[in-house]
């Protein structure tokens, strides 16, 4: 079958793992991450749209230096060339999320079970989706 169909929320809500690409389709990409207490995605500009949904936790997103109060259902659209970051404020619980990129940015497969892993990898989208993998 191509195309992907999961339960999103279950599926954010058990990933355990930093990144972890789940769907790479050739206009847009699906991927969950986990930030531990304090931690942050950190500050980045991509050359891609990107939706993200906040299943669990607190924290803050910021865009262009504006900072936006984050819980459970929120929503961040951060449209190409748009610096921003998402910390986790929690003290002792994750922030689980997925993020939708619009075309793919990582490439396909990927998982960074650590932000250090995340940090060290220098793998990007390579034009390769799930279903022709």
């Amino acid at each position: 079958m191509k195309g992907f169909t999961t339960n999103i929320e279950q599926a954010a809500l058990e990933n355990e793992s930093f990144r972890r690409v789940l769907y790479t389709a050739k206009h847009s990409q699906l991927v969950l991450m986990s930030l531990s207490a304090g931690e942050e995605i950190g500050e980045e500009v991509h050359d891609v749209d990107q939706f993200i949904r906040i299943e669990e936790g607190e924290g803050t997103c910021v865009m262009d230096g504006e900072e936006q109060t984050l819980t459970d259902g929120f929503i961040v659209l951060v449209p190409a060339g748009v610096r921003h970051n998402i910390i986790n404020t929690s003290r002792d619980e994750a922030m689980k999320l997925y993020t939708l990129y619009a075309p793919p940015h990582h490439k396909d497969g990927t998982v960074h079970e650590t932000k250090a892993e995340a940090e060290a990898s220098e793998e990007h989208y390579d034009g390769t989706t799930t279903d022709n993998v």
